[in-house]
């Protein structure tokens, strides 16, 4: 990247502007190469004053949050990063409304909604992102989505503009929202909650929840949860992802360094030195198969950064028809 560049984007966001970055030391996965540079805006003026730039230069950019989700790719980033971190984590409670800002991390917003009386997000509470992603993908678990709490949610356009939009506007959908698509960055978000009269009857679902996955789920491999969404039409007739998964002999599956975890079908975990196209071969084998036996293509939850900063689901769509089918499990 050219040095006046690079000198520009410093004079935006003094100081947070970081060089060569490995992204396998900032993924969950622990994957990815070199991103050529990271900038991490200090607070929403910044923000937009670095869109307005990058829309006035022409410059490709991506934007990541704590990267749960994300695989990156071998090769690194060649375009700018953009990463909206702890400056973004401002969180202020107010009756039954929460403000808070993406950077904010999700098992902190739940425990502090649970200690102000509030109800809503007990299903998050073990959820390791920031609420910016979460809202990116109405994230949540027990089939439940964040965008139920959602009142209004602000974000910055590519040309630098605040937006403000309702739940109405954020067309939210299971692990779908406007922001999959509409190029926003996210700046801040209000949820409405709902009080409680019994806040250590919150607390025991919340340490239910968190008891539960770290029986289920791998904690001490980097993965980045969850790799397939639940269809409920496939769920319906065959179950879940990871009992389809199972189901099909890909419990222990190793490909390189990615491994099926032998805890969760769902879980592909890093068991030392996976690359990103070991992770890519693995989702589309398991898809494949799943094909093969039941019909169903799954959506890929996990998201693959190219190196040219475009985002898609980690595993191509499948169309070929089946040649035998899985058994249901009903």
């Amino acid at each position: 990247m050219a040095a006046s560049a690079i000198r520009h984007l410093e004079q935006i966001c003094s100081g947070h502007v970081v060089c060569g970055v490995p992204l396998s030391r900032i993924s969950r996965w622990r994957i990815g190469g070199l991103a050529d540079v990271i900038v991490r805006p200090r607070n929403i003026e910044e923000l937009a004053r670095l869109r307005v730039w990058l829309h006035s230069e022409g410059l490709a950019h991506v934007v990541i949050g704590a990267t749960s989700n994300l695989l990156f790719a071998d090769e690194g980033l060649r375009v700018i990063c953009l990463q909206i971190g702890g400056d973004f984590a401002s969180l202020s409670v107010a009756g039954c409304e929460i403000t808070a800002g993406p950077g904010c991390w999700v098992p902190g917003l739940a425990r502090r909604a649970m200690q102000a009386g509030l109800t809503g997000l007990e299903h998050t509470c073990g959820i390791p992102g920031t609420l910016g992603g979460l809202i990116c993908m109405n994230g949540g678990s027990q089939r439940k989505g964040i965008g139920d709490a959602i009142v209004s949610v602000t974000s910055v356009d590519a040309q630098g503009n605040v937006r403000h939009r309702t739940r109405e506007e954020c067309a939210f959908a299971y692990r779908q929202s406007v922001f999959q698509t509409c190029g926003d960055v996210i700046a801040g978000a209000v949820l409405r909650l709902r009080p409680t009269p019994d806040r250590a009857l919150v607390r025991r679902e919340m340490l239910e929840i968190l008891g539960s996955r770290r029986r289920k789920f791998p904690q001490k491999q980097p993965n980045c949860g969850s790799v397939f969404v639940s269809n409920p039409a496939m769920y319906g007739e065959y179950g879940p992802p990871g009992a389809v998964i199972q189901r099909l002999g890909f419990k222990g599956r190793r490909l390189g360094g990615a491994l099926v975890s032998a805890q969760h079908a769902n879980f592909i975990v890093n068991a030392g030195g996976a690359t990103a196209g070991d992770v890519l071969s693995l989702i589309k084998e398991i898809n494949s198969a799943v094909l093969t036996a039941t019909g169903y293509a799954m959506e890929v939850e996990a998201r693959y950064v190219s190196a040219h900063g475009d985002i898609l689901p980690a595993g191509s769509s499948l169309t070929t028809r089946p040649i035998w089918r899985l058994h249901p499990s009903t």
